[in-house]
């Protein structure tokens, strides 16, 4: 096909599909419409087909962006019930465009449909406005940014993720046009580093489209964080055109005082560009009321600032016949007391117009601390701080009656879900919303085998991501700290060399190793000089320097990177990547230091490190410290991290998770450095790894527990925000709400999990309770027969074999189990009542289990303990570590006997002849149990010392298990939890004082 032919089909394409709007229709029939202009066109589906295959990237490009918006929309009125991004919807779509099977084939080909998760929205009832019709009408801000990241290199299912996620949280806000004033309140958590920024801009940009005309951000607590919030949305958002306000870029006089442009930002061209003034394009401009460089001072170019010119001054502001006419006006401030205050004072002077202005307040990082990180104490010594920040907050809003309150998060965990204390009027009482993992994203998916149930010995760099990225340090490989040096030297040359290679070398305009082993200056400064003295005395331009590097690229990143990323360039052998490192040593050494050390948390402290990461061309840099790293900040770059501690201080993993992000074109390179035996209190010791994987497995667990109640029963919500607070209780049993005078008002009373484990978190720690709770078990241990029964997993994606273990195995009624379960203790009491609840009504009350299937999993051989207990039959004994500070272990049942438990639950729901004829086999009406008897400890020599005469002693072992119920045990409405208010009279309330129970 010629260009001439090509352009006139792509322009066919474009017309046909525009004038369809948002639904698929015949394409055949738009198309005829379409080429009128065009006679001679061949619009058969062979050529259309010829012109995808042969490479017509903008037909390419034009079809994907429309395939994917059809796969996104949310129950659109041609598919309504097919669920979004299935290859039913696509087919849907398809069968509507009246599309052949081999056209069918070639699309799918070039857009395959991207099976990715959805936000999770746990919402109370809304009154729905921002109907797709209203938002594409009034859509200039958002298709402006969508531009944008496409530009950036954002596929268009990352794209269509960001709409949806985006428009998830804006049509939960009030209508900006409604003559009522309502305040909606909501939280979205994400993920550590994942892009938070990049929502809260779409959220912005749909706002402001829809009629909101104040948008305060309060973006970090420092300056060089605010100025990055800032700058983000000047560039992505506002666009030059607002940034100039008019000015003449030609004439230098008038650009004195404008920032990026006026102080030659060599970012300037790639700010967004309207075409124009916004308002002369039938739109609206933004104004901004701080800058880059200057946070919040006064409303003192007066009050004027906020002077809103109404076309029709008898009517509100919020009338459309005068929201959509005029500006909108942007605040990025830092979230400090003094600047909010004086924000508060000014806002104090305008009566009035406040009352009719529609305002987003956006909280980036709402929590000041993390509670899953941080020593309990200090959590509740930091209430403090919040209390004051979050008390201007409620000032704002008070102020501001149409404000709606939307903060982020990076943990489910957060603390207005933890702290009834923490003030009420930001508690989000109408939404929360779990943002999905981003595309390309690096988490604990990626450092961690959370799932796999490949044996440790037959694990590689290419199935496993720890093998892949962690490097163990302990007391058998020494410090590995010259390692680590190493490996940020050999990463960068590595990063030079694709970029040499005709990889985009965007993402290596910053390399970073960060080093951190301490909270103490003190050692901050030793270690600094350390690592100085060592990169000093590496010798990486002598024969030695070079040989060790060669050997690390040999017997490591070269079969890393061949696993992983064997469509990069890549070296042929280490003479071919020498040049590089020379190149590599000369940018990290470059001004004599290769180190900086970050311990501050002023802004004259940052200041000085000139740590810009974006005004610094390139930063090329070992970081020593971390803990004093203000939240939000994000190390650019990072590839080689080094983490370790020496002091026992319990808040040491509040920083880890740096190490996660975006990693484009590098993601193979990135290692972490990780003490895997440090020094904990008296003659113990912490895998810090270990511990922070459990952290991780803990909030993923509850991302899936919030995602499976988000589903609605009967039209309704399963749980509300306010119901959220128990849920979190159930995954923290060790953290004490530190308020005193408020309590949550919602009560778990009951969860079910049909066809799903429960896994209970709190065992108890004293010696005595443990002897009481194992001496219940009695009845259960003497039910297990004297034969082990073989149980195999067949081959999946992990391994092409299958994987066999033994187990003691017995059946008991399930009134027997009932029985046992109602006698235990917990650490924390009710901890497991609405589990117990659940469970109890089992009975035929709302559904009939009639027995369980008991499974004593037997270690392998060379792992293997064995004691009686109690008299029972030889057991094999289980070594868990409690998670550090906590009662909860990591995790009881292993992945293996978990999948074959799970197999036998799936295989008895469904139909007796898809079900495979093995053993053993269970009915539809059995539940399976793990039983574990854990010793705690963290060797192999702690399990033996509870064991004399093949004895163990029932006060040092925790029995442990994790029960899956039959997938019927649930009744008609499918519903799988129920709370209750403990105060009725207010059962929409969040918190109520103590007395009111």
């Amino acid at each position: 096909m010629g260009d001439i032919d090509a352009t006139a089909l792509l322009e066919i394409h474009t017309s046909a599909l525009a004038g369809m709007g948002t639904n698929p229709r015949s394409f055949a029939s738009w198309a005829n419409v379409a080429a009128e202009d065009y006679p001679d066109a061949d619009l058969s589906e062979e050529v259309f087909r010829a012109q995808l295959v042969s490479g017509g990237e903008a037909l390419k490009a034009l079809w994907s962006r429309h395939l994917t918006a059809w796969d996104f929309a949310e129950a659109p009125q041609w598919a309504p019930a097919i669920p979004a991004r299935t290859d039913e919807r696509r087919t849907a779509a398809y069968d509507r465009l009246r599309f052949g099977s081999d056209l069918r084939k070639a699309l799918d080909a070039v857009v395959p449909v991207a099976k990715i998760p959805g936000p999770t929205v746990i919402t109370r009832d809304f009154t729905p406005w921002y109907s797709p019709e209203r938002a594409a009408a009034r859509s200039f801000y958002w298709r402006s940014y969508e531009q944008k990241l496409r530009s950036k290199g954002w596929s268009e299912a990352a794209v269509a993720s960001l709409d949806e996620a985006s428009r998830a949280v804006v049509e939960r806000l009030t209508d900006p046009e409604q003559p009522a004033a309502r305040q909606a309140k909501g939280l979205v958590v994400g993920y550590v580093q994942s892009g938070k920024t990049a929502n809260f801009t779409g959220v912005t940009a749909k706002a402001i489209d829809a009629g909101y005309r104040l948008v305060i951000v309060l973006g970090g607590t420092l300056n060089l964080l605010r100025a990055q919030t800032q700058r983000r949305l000047d560039m992505e958002l506002i666009g030059q055109e607002n940034i100039l306000r008019g000015a003449d870029i030609t004439d230098l006089d008038s650009l004195v005082g404008i920032d990026y442009v006026g102080d030659d930002d060599s970012d300037w061209p790639e700010f967004v560009q309207h075409g124009g003034r916004p308002s002369v394009l039938g739109a609206f401009d933004i104004e901004r009321l701080t800058t880059r460089d200057n946070d919040y001072k006064s409303l003192a170019q007066g009050i004027r600032a906020l002077e809103f010119e109404k076309r029709e001054p008898t009517r509100p502001l919020h009338d459309p016949a005068n929201l959509h006419h005029t500006a909108a006006r942007v605040l990025v401030v830092k979230k400090n007391k003094s600047v909010l205050t004086k924000l508060v004072k000014d806002l104090k002077q305008i009566h009035g117009l406040l009352g009719e202005l529609p305002t987003l307040i956006i909280d980036d990082e709402s929590d000041q601390a993390s509670v899953n990180t941080l020593d309990p104490k200090k959590w509740e010594q930091g209430s403090t701080e919040r209390t004051s920040i979050n008390g201007l907050i409620s000032q704002l809003l008070k102020l501001l009656p149409r404000s709606q309150y939307v903060g982020y998060t990076a943990t489910p965990f957060a603390n207005v879900f933890v702290d009834p204390g923490d003030d009420e009027d930001i508690f989000p009482s109408d939404f929360v919303i779990s943002l999905p993992r981003p595309i390309g994203y690096m988490g604990a998916q990626d450092f961690h085998d959370l799932d796999s149930a490949i044996p440790r010995d037959e694990r590689t760099y290419a199935n496993s991501q720890e093998k892949a990225h962690i490097r163990d340090i302990c007391e058998s490989t020494g410090d590995r700290l010259q390692e680590a040096l190493d490996a940020f030297v050999l990463s960068g040359a590595l990063k030079l060399y694709r970029a040499d290679h005709g990889v985009h070398d965007g993402p290596f305009r910053h390399h970073t190793m960060l080093a951190h082993q301490s909270v103490r200056k003190d050692d901050h400064a030793d270690l600094a000089l350390l690592i100085n003295s060592m990169w000093h005395q590496a010798g990486y331009s002598s024969a030695a320097g070079h040989e060790r590097l060669a050997a690390l690229w040999a017997s490591d990143f070269s079969l890393v990177s061949d696993a992983r990323a064997a469509d990069l360039p890549a070296p042929a052998s280490y003479e071919a990547l020498r040049p590089y490192v020379s190149a590599a040593r000369q940018r990290i050494g470059s001004g004599g230091q290769p180190v900086i050390v970050v311990n501050g948390d002023s802004d004259r402290y940052f200041d000085q490190l000139n740590l810009d990461f974006d005004r610094t061309p390139h930063v090329w840099k070992i970081l020593v410290g971390g803990t004093k790293l203000s939240r939000g900040f994000t190390v650019e770059g990072l590839t080689v991290t080094y983490y370790r501690r020496t002091t026992q201080q319990a808040d040491t993993l509040m920083q880890m998770g740096r190490w996660f992000g975006f990693r484009p074109g590098y993601r193979d390179l990135v290692r972490l450095y990780i003490g895997r035996e440090e020094p904990f209190g008296r003659n113990r010791y912490a895998d810090l790894y270990e511990a922070y994987e459990a952290i991780c497995r803990d909030e993923e667990t509850f991302r899936e527990q919030l995602a499976q109640y988000a589903v609605a029963v009967d039209g309704m919500p399963q749980v509300t925000p306010a119901q959220v607070p128990p849920l979190v209780a159930q995954h923290l049993p060790w953290i004490r709400p530190s308020a005193r005078n408020k309590m949550f008002n919602a009560e778990l009373v009951e969860v079910r999990s049909p066809g799903r484990p429960i896994e209970p978190a709190s065992y108890p720690v004293s010696h005595t309770v443990l002897k009481r709770n194992t001496e219940r078990w009695r009845p259960l241990l003497n039910a297990l027969g004297t034969e082990p029964t073989a149980f195999t997993n067949p081959p999946d994606s992990s391994s092409t074999l299958p994987r066999t273990f033994e187990a003691l195995t017995g059946t008991i009624s399930h009134s027997e189990l009932v029985r046992v379960l109602s006698q235990l203790e917990w650490e924390r009491p009710g901890h497991f009542d609405p589990h117990l609840t659940y469970l109890s009504q089992l009975d035929g009350t709302l559904a009939k289990v009639d027995d369980w299937l008991l499974v004593s999993p037997r270690l392998a051989a060379n792992k293997r303990v064995e004691a009686r207990l109690l008299g029972s039959l030889p057991l094999s004994l289980v070594r868990r570590t409690r998670q550090s500070g906590k009662t909860s272990f990591g995790r009881i049942a292993s992945v293996e006997h978990r999948a074959a438990a799970q197999r036998l639950i799936d295989e008895a729901s469904s139909s007796a002849e898809a079900r495979p004829h093995r053993n053993p086999s269970i009915g539809p009406t059995t539940g399976v149990m793990l039983l574990y008897p854990v010793v705690e400890g963290d060797s192999h020599a702690d399990v033996h010392a509870v064991v004399r005469n093949g004895t163990a002693d029932p006060s040092k072992v925790v029995m442990a298990f994790t029960l899956i119920p039959p997938a019927s045990a649930v009744d008609s409405d499918r519903r799988l939890v129920r709370f209750r208010a403990r105060d009725s009279r207010h059962s929409a309330a969040a918190t109520i004082p103590v007395s009111s129970s």
